[in-house]
């Protein structure tokens, strides 16, 4: 495995430490490389632009993260971690409704308030997933073979209906996903200059009542 390949899976598999001054430089960092990345993708950011932007010396950045590709992979692995940590830790024994209605919800209102990191993630995934592909067949696989053990349980308890639990993760991302990688369509559609609390809330209720009432679960 190449160096650049060594760091890239690195950032998906270890813990930051947890000093106050590196964890506040890191989100600044962080931050700043969300809108470079969104602003012109991997190629076109440099780590010379992301520091600027965050107002902090190069030096930081490499210092924390090694490289471009090692801040890449950081910033990758926090957005998957924040979109699915809610579902992450759910068991058989836990309430369906319950689970995929919170993570609904967290998934719904990390698309309104962070549409810049699901941007990047999609254009990562329409690219061919150059720098995520080992990530998708190994990590992401080996979670949503675990998280279909969960739906795999609760078909066999009676809980919902016997439904493929791959797909149903696929349209969970797909439709909350949406909302921030298509704002601009459903602007144009609703005629807004922007998608309101309400458009957002609208949403939410909608995924979820088609998820929940297709596994059978009673709607509140």
């Amino acid at each position: 495995m190449n160096s650049a390949q060594e760091q890239l899976n690195s950032a998906f598999r270890t813990p930051k430490k947890a000093g106050r001054i590196r964890q506040q430089n890191e989100a600044k960092i962080l931050q700043a490389a969300e809108i470079e990345f969104a602003l012109n993708g991997y190629k076109g950011t440099s780590l010379n632009a992301v520091a600027d932007r965050a107002n902090l010396p190069k030096s930081n950045i490499l210092y924390y993260f090694k490289s471009k590709l090692g801040l890449y992979g950081v910033l990758l692995a926090d957005i998957l971690e924040l979109w699915n940590h809610v579902f992450s830790n759910a068991t058989v024994n836990d309430d369906p409704k319950e689970v995929l209605s919170v993570y609904i919800e967290e998934k719904m209102k990390y698309s309104q308030t962070n549409p810049l990191a699901s941007r990047i993630f999609a254009m990562e995934i329409i690219q061919g997933a150059p720098y995520l592909k080992k990530f998708l067949s190994e990590d992401l696989k080996e979670w949503i073979d675990d998280r279909s053990k969960v739906f795999y349980g609760w078909i066999e308890a009676g809980k919902i209906k016997e439904i493929d639990p791959n797909h149903l993760i696929f349209v969970m991302w797909g439709a909350t996903q949406h909302y921030a990688d298509f704002a601009t369509q459903i602007q144009w559609v609703l005629g807004r200059e922007e998608l309101t609390e309400e458009d957002f809330a609208t949403a939410t209720k909608t995924i979820k009542t088609l998820v929940l009432g297709g596994l059978g679960l009673d709607q509140d």
